[in-house]
């Protein structure tokens, strides 16, 4: 798998060579520096650990900075493993944006979508409601309805759609267009959405 780990910053929109308006993501992805590197011989299996984003030492374990000290760099508030990686890293290499990705090429992108907190059934699965107000419903409009069966098996069956805490969970996105990389920037403006809010993580992958 090939990929870099990035930072959402927000939304945007550029005109095509047709003159056709697109919506973009703007995603920044600062070089990624190699903390680990898995082999089969050692860990069982190949993969490169890329770290992302300055922590504060203060609030960085000694495991940790001991562990980035190995990579000569500063501790990473982001570290994330790439399974069989195609090129070959030594520790403390960085990957930057043009290494892995070019203008035209499909993505998919992977982060923690935004919390919705508690939510009722209408907003978290698209329940339709009563769909009316007369005829006896008195404040049912947004209800979810019955949700168990008579006598047997007297219970609710499990994975019921109920309500419940919506988002905030790992969301992958695919086919994911990426329409314009600025390098001098370090960005990378990708066609459609991106899980999460501004300012939160996500991995860009190929």
């Amino acid at each position: 798998m090939n990929g870099l780990i990035g930072k959402k910053i927000g939304m945007t929109s550029i005109f095509d060579a047709s003159g056709k308006n697109i919506a973009c993501t703007v995603i920044e992805v600062q070089p990624n520096v190699v903390t680990q590197v898995k082999t089969v011989e050692s860990d069982g299996y190949d993969a490169l650990q890329l770290g992302y984003g300055e922590a504060k030492a203060k609030n960085t374990s000694k495991a940790l900075k001991g562990h980035f000290e190995r990579a000569n760099t500063t501790p990473k508030s982001e570290v994330v493993e790439f399974r069989n990686y195609p090129s070959a890293k030594q520790l403390g290499d960085e990957i930057i944006l043009s290494d892995v990705f070019v203008e035209g090429e499909k993505v998919s992108a992977v982060g923690t979508s935004k919390g919705k907190g508690f939510q009722g059934v209408v907003k978290r699965h698209h329940f339709a409601g009563v769909g009316q107000a007369t005829h006896g419903q008195h404040n049912r409009l947004r209800a979810p309805g019955s949700v168990g069966a008579s006598a047997w098996p007297s219970k609710v069956a499990k994975g019921l759609r109920m309500g419940g805490r919506m988002g905030n969970d790992r969301v992958k996105t695919k086919n994911l267009k990426i329409v314009k990389l600025l390098l001098d920037k370090n960005l990378m403006l990708i066609q459609g959405s991106v899980p999460g809010h501004k300012g939160s993580f996500v991995i860009i992958e190929k």
